[in-house]
């Protein structure tokens, strides 16, 4: 990709960096009746590049939830304080959740995303900067998206992440699938929308997202861990889940998504960049913080049973290109890199033994 290698000790120093708070190692136990829970837990095997969620036109897999099932999902972020409120209220309801995370967002703010997966969430991509038109980018542009999207986020969690991706905007498209399939990533739409990107009123949100989620009679639920009005409601929506008869599910990966290595390089400069723009205070949040006041009794829960899902491989359309290199045609979707298990383990080895 044209980008100059950067000293390994200059990898090992940007992870060191971005130490882990204090508040987010060692989160109580779920603490009694007051709280939500996990129902159970889905483990999804990836392998076949499934898509799940109902508003897609696109073949998709049929709805794992029972009535009254719902996935928290959360887009966009993350944003420290929007984020940081919505993991103190899920660790208040001892639930948990799905967070898609845009790349440059990642890169930005990396101790919020190791927060998330050190509070016990699942972590999965959004692209590398949220293009609303993925789906009428050029073939490479859109698979760019993709893959860069995976691995800014994988070198800001320093560790693996789930092979799970979200279309920005939900906007899908079968030749895109085809590749996520090829590279054994699931995508993931929706099936209850709180809108929360177009409604800023706390009050009215809250109607809106109970209404959707009363008609769907559960599902997987879009919020954006960007937005105010979702750190605000969100206590509220859980209780009201709760007293409804809701249960949470959490969804986990069978494996993780292997990065792009050729990304490696040009995202540890981001990365050292968006550090030393934190240390001289050029990063801050862009919202206040909020402090949900929900509390719980002390109590102890059973673990959750876990639903194995292993779904069988799709026929996607696929769009073939002349390569005038060797005069062929050639799939849009691409192969996974050829690195396998090792491409994590060569991006996380160093320096960040301390930071998972």
């Amino acid at each position: 990709m044209g980008r100059h290698l950067l000293p390994a000790v200059i990898f090992a120093a940007a992870i060191a960096a971005v130490p882990v708070r204090a508040e987010d190692q060692g989160r109580p136990a779920c603490r009694g009746d007051a709280g939500l829970g996990v129902s159970r837990i889905v483990e999804i095997d990836t392998s076949t590049g499934a898509l799940f969620g109902a508003i897609s036109k696109q073949a998709k897999e049929p709805r794992f939830l029972d009535a009254k099932e719902v996935v928290l999902s959360f887009d966009d972020g993350p944003m420290p304080a929007v984020t940081r409120s919505i993991l103190d209220t899920l660790d208040q309801y001892c639930t948990k959740a799905t967070f898609f995370e845009v790349g440059q967002m990642a890169i930005a703010y990396p101790s919020t995303v190791k927060a998330i997966l050190n509070r016990g969430h699942t972590i999965g991509s959004h692209t590398w900067s949220h293009p609303l038109n993925l789906r009428h980018l050029s073939r490479e542009k859109a698979i760019d998206e993709i893959e860069k999207g995976f691995a800014a986020v994988t070198l800001a969690a320093g560790q693996p992440v789930a092979p799970f991706f979200r279309f920005p905007g939900l906007s899908d498209s079968a030749p895109l699938l085809a590749h996520l399939q090829e590279r054994g990533i699931a995508s993931f739409t929706v099936d209850a929308v709180s809108d929360d990107s177009y409604i800023s009123d706390p009050q009215r949100l809250l109607r809106h997202v109970l209404a959707e989620v009363e008609a769907q009679k559960g599902g997987i639920v879009l919020f954006h861990d960007i937005k105010p009005a979702t750190a605000r409601i969100l206590p509220q929506f859980l209780a009201e889940l709760r007293s409804r008869g809701y249960r949470i599910v959490h969804m986990v990966p069978k494996g993780h998504v292997e990065p792009d290595p050729s990304y490696r390089e040009h995202l540890l400069q981001a990365l050292e960049k968006s550090q030393k723009n934190a240390a001289a205070g050029g990063v801050v949040p862009f919202y206040g913080t909020f402090k949900p006041d929900v509390g719980g009794a002390d109590g102890a829960r059973s673990e959750p049973a876990v639903t194995p899902i292993a779904p069988a491989a799709r026929e996607r359309a696929v769009q073939a290109v002349d390569n005038p290199k060797t005069g062929t045609k050639t799939s849009l979707a691409q192969k996974a890199p050829a690195a396998g298990r090792t491409a994590v383990q060569g991006w996380l080895k160093r320096g960040d033994a301390g930071q998972r």
